[in-house]
């Protein structure tokens, strides 16, 4: 038996078991963790030094590639970008930069297969979103920055919220970002596209009912197509997201913003892997003034609100940050020891269960207790945690199968079904899509082995055969 994928474009093909972009995590005081076995997660040491933003991303095979992170010292802020060796990537030192939690990001170029777009904030000086563009094949395979500091939006403030989503084409992305104007309430998320061709210039959309500042977060669905949004004043809402068009829109309120006596100053965020359930992280703010909280909700109920779990809460001085889903599907969360002012960098002599180790929700696809979160249990191995987790998009996201942006065909008959489990297209990822000249594609979850995947063009030129 035989299927065929009709590919409109094609100049030559891989086919790959797995995308494991974001299997190598690196954070933190020389943290990391690899997840690349299936059965344990395994921490690392890197040359990182940093309480909150970064990102990292491995090849398809799970091997690192690059890191990047920002480093606060007193009023200076910088971001630097190294390389799987763990040293500096030529040009990589010093760019402009802030030391929150989630304003850098990682994207592959849509373009050339060893350059990468590393998107990142300037808060303090000068105030801004920019890009720059690293190339691994260069200084030797070590990587060089070749192109740094380039603005995309200058002279506004941006909030601690960046985030990157795969286009339906499974080859472009969309970058989404927010203001931090403070005095403002418009809710405004900037939209920017880039593909082959750059970036595309942003388009704006405002809801008008939430403050515009700096710690508000946006997370994603593991489908791509909700995401929410959460603030410091207690705002939480979610909205769809066109992967196609990079629309923005039905906004579904779970809480509104609050104006005085804020209970719910929410710090982060994670949907669970089947997307049914939303796990936060809440601070101090008003009484108690000294107790983080790790909430659960189930955005199924008929009300959100209500659904909430209180699922964890731990005294001052430590203090819930960052949650994270992992490839393994468990969530993890980061934990900030606040040990005195200025509370970064930890003295070396600062070492405890809270910044040595990761929480971990190890289903979290369950309601209440039995999603099993773990506080402190994810050694890493003698290397500490502030509020940060890198902030990585879902790299295996691929195209958005049947959908106008889709340019991949399945072409059978009923003597040659689909031989992928839970119908038309399911496990079948091809990226980039569209492309110039390579694709991968990765196969997965067959019924049986006799098949044959046969790649042709529109014109029925064949490129080769493949038994599965």
């Amino acid at each position: 038996m035989k299927f065929y994928l009709i590919i409109l474009i094609s100049l030559s093909y891989n086919i790959i078991t797995a995308q494991k972009q974001n299997n190598v995590w690196v954070f933190g005081d020389s943290a990391g963790v690899d997840f690349n076995n299936q059965i344990i997660a395994t921490p690392i040491f890197s040359t990182m030094d940093g309480r909150g933003s970064c990102a990292s991303i491995a090849d398809t095979n799970g091997l690192l590639k690059l890191y990047s992170f920002n480093v606060m010292d007193g009023n200076t802020n910088s971001t630097y970008v190294h390389n799987f060796n763990f040293d500096t990537i030529n040009n990589g030192n010093n760019l402009f930069g802030v030391g929150f939690y989630n304003q850098i990001v990682i994207v592959p170029s849509p373009k050339i297969d060893s350059q990468y777009y590393l998107l990142y904030s300037g808060t303090i000086t000068p105030k801004g979103f920019y890009y720059a563009i690293i190339d691994m094949a260069q200084n030797n395979g070590l990587g060089t920055v070749i192109i740094r500091d380039q603005p995309l939006i200058s002279n506004i403030e941006m909030g601690d919220c960046t985030q990157a989503i795969q286009h339906g084409n499974g080859r472009d992305w969309w970058i989404i970002i927010k203001p931090s104007i403070m005095v403002t309430k418009h809710n405004r998320f900037y939209v920017f596209k880039l593909d082959t061709s750059g970036f595309s210039n942003y388009t704006t959309t405002d809801f008008n009912n939430a403050t515009d500042g700096t710690f508000q977060k946006i997370i994603f669905n593991n489908k791509g197509d909700k995401m929410v949004l959460i603030n410091y004043n207690g705002f939480m809402a979610e909205y769809d997201f066109d992967r196609c068009t990079g629309i923005i829109g039905n906004e579904k309120i779970v809480f509104p913003e609050q104006s005085t006596n804020i209970d719910r100053w929410f710090w982060e965020g994670a949907y669970s892997p089947n997307d049914s359930l939303f796990y936060a992280t809440k601070l101090w703010n008003v009484f108690p003034k000294d107790t983080s909280r790790l909430l659960q909700f189930n955005l199924f109920a008929t009300d959100i609100p209500a659904s909430c779990d209180t699922l964890y809460e731990q005294r001052n001085p430590n203090l819930f940050g960052a949650l994270r889903k992992a490839p393994d599907n468990k969530i993890y969360m980061a934990s900030w020891y606040n040990w005195g002012f200025p509370a970064y960098p930890y003295p070396d002599s600062v070492r405890n269960q809270y910044n040595e180790n990761l929480g971990v929700i190890n289903y979290p696809d369950s309601i209440g207790k039995a999603c099993n979160f773990q506080p402190f249990s994810f050694y890493l191995g003698g290397k500490r945690v502030y509020a940060g987790l890198p902030n990585n998009p879902n790299y295996s996201l691929g195209r958005l199968s049947g959908s106008p942006c889709d340019t991949l065909q399945w072409v059978g008959t009923p003597e040659t079904p689909n031989p992928l489990q839970g119908g038309l297209n399911a496990g079948f990822v091809v990226n980039p899509n569209p492309f110039s000249t390579k694709i991968n594609i990765e196969l997965s979850d067959f019924k049986n082995e006799n098949y044959v995947l046969k790649i042709v063009d529109a014109m029925g030129k064949k490129f080769g055969n493949r038994k599965l």
